[in-house]
């Protein structure tokens, strides 16, 4: 049986362990938290096994979700999304919303598996340069806004 990974806040010690396994978007080089959000992590001991990033905005709006390759299939993502639903709560939101790539049919899927549906808000295009940690990326991609009760 599988063991359900321990997921908490990222801490600024936990930071070049978690850089040396999955990369950290949100943050910018040389910080560790942000004012409009954090991330969460999930761990198999001192292993970081996936992120997911929870924007403190209205609703609240998970982000950058990230499981190793090695780690999925192993309820990872389950946990990170309990998470986040955990600390939408916490903030007295009553939903959490996710943005997805229309073109990425197995993150659809896994989504509407956790509960996850459409808002019904059209799709939008997210076209040109992106800042993030790593460096400039170009992105060129149709997204759908869904959203579920906490």
């Amino acid at each position: 049986m599988e063991t359900v990974p321990q997921v908490r806040r990222l801490t600024d010690d936990d930071v070049p362990r978690v850089l040396e396994v999955l990369d950290l978007s949100r943050l910018s080089p040389g910080a560790t938290t942000s004012p409009t959000g954090f991330y969460v992590v999930a761990w198999d001991g001192g292993t970081p096994l996936g992120h997911a990033h929870l924007a403190l905005t209205d609703p609240p709006e998970m982000q950058d979700v990230l499981v190793a390759e090695g780690a999925r299939g192993r309820g990872v993502g389950r946990a990170l999304v309990e998470a986040l639903l955990h600390e939408t709560r916490a903030l007295g939101a009553d939903r959490l919303r996710l943005t997805v790539s229309e073109d990425n049919a197995a993150a659809r899927a896994v989504y509407a598996r956790l509960g996850f549906t459409d808002t019904g808000l059209p799709p939008y295009r997210v076209h040109g340069t992106i800042q993030i940690r790593s460096g400039p990326i170009e992105v060129d991609d149709t997204l759908l806004t869904l959203e579920r009760p906490v």
